[in-house]
């Protein structure tokens, strides 16, 4: 079998980190482009097989000539993500959401069309989103419009863009750096109040989630999916 090459954007830590490192263990050379020279740095040296790459995934012209240095992708994951957009409807600043919608929901569809010249005819794009798309939690109303933006264009860019597959997958309450403008004691209580809410008893590692990235980007007979691995949190009582 050819060898497989795969970019995970977004790669430098939590999920995309986690799915990059699962892609380079099946044998696959992967390629990741983060925004931050630290991570970057912490990157080259936890993985070296891992090639790193500092890129803005919301721009197109930066990915467009990564690309062109890469060539031939089999296997394009868009992990890019934000902490901005939760908050009550009521108080909700839309500058802050729209900030949101630039950073996940632009960036992820830029990352797509300057992949696509360069994604085989048998390759698979998967984009990261999250639960909150379909959940009814308050406090989530301009995370779910990010997400359920980008989930509703997986079933037609599944048809436009075949044989090429498409999939999403969609998280829920993850142990990742998105936390990190929360308190540790804070983040450590909504977690345990988290893992006796959902119905896994347990908050998820990125290592939980990549898998089923993996499975999305890899899988032949899988497209046009969103693929739930949210613990079960999107059968929990909204709360």
């Amino acid at each position: 079998m050819t060898e497989r090459i795969a970019l995970v954007v977004g790669g430098t830590s939590g999920i995309g980190l986690a799915t990059a490192r699962q892609l380079r263990d099946r044998g696959a050379v992967v390629h990741v482009v983060g925004r931050g020279e630290e991570r970057l740095a912490a990157l080259a040296g936890s993985d070296p097989e891992l090639i790193g790459h500092r890129a803005d995934g919301a721009d197109r012209q930066q990915l467009v000539q990564l690309l062109d240095t890469i060539g031939t992708l089999d296997w394009l994951v868009v992990a890019l993500s934000g902490g901005s957009g939760a908050g009550t409807f009521a108080e909700l600043d839309l500058s802050v959401l729209r900030e949101a919608f630039e950073a996940k929901f632009w960036g992820q569809l830029a990352t797509i069309q300057a992949a696509l010249p360069y994604l085989s005819e048998d390759g698979s794009i998967t984009l990261v989103t999250s639960t909150s798309a379909r959940s009814a939690m308050p406090g989530t109303a301009g995370l779910a419009a990010v997400n359920g933006a980008l989930e509703a264009m997986i079933r037609p860019l599944a048809v436009e863009l075949a044989p090429r597959r498409v999939n999403a997958v969609s998280p829920g309450v993850v142990d990742t750096p998105w936390w990190d403008g929360m308190p540790k004691d804070a983040r450590d209580a909504y977690f345990a109040h988290a893992a006796q809410q959902l119905p896994v008893r347990r908050v998820a590692a990125p290592e939980d989630v990549a898998e089923a990235v993996v499975l999305a980007a890899t899988n032949r007979n899988l497209t046009g999916t969103v693929l739930e691995s949210d613990g079960g949190l999107r059968l929990t009582p909204a709360s």
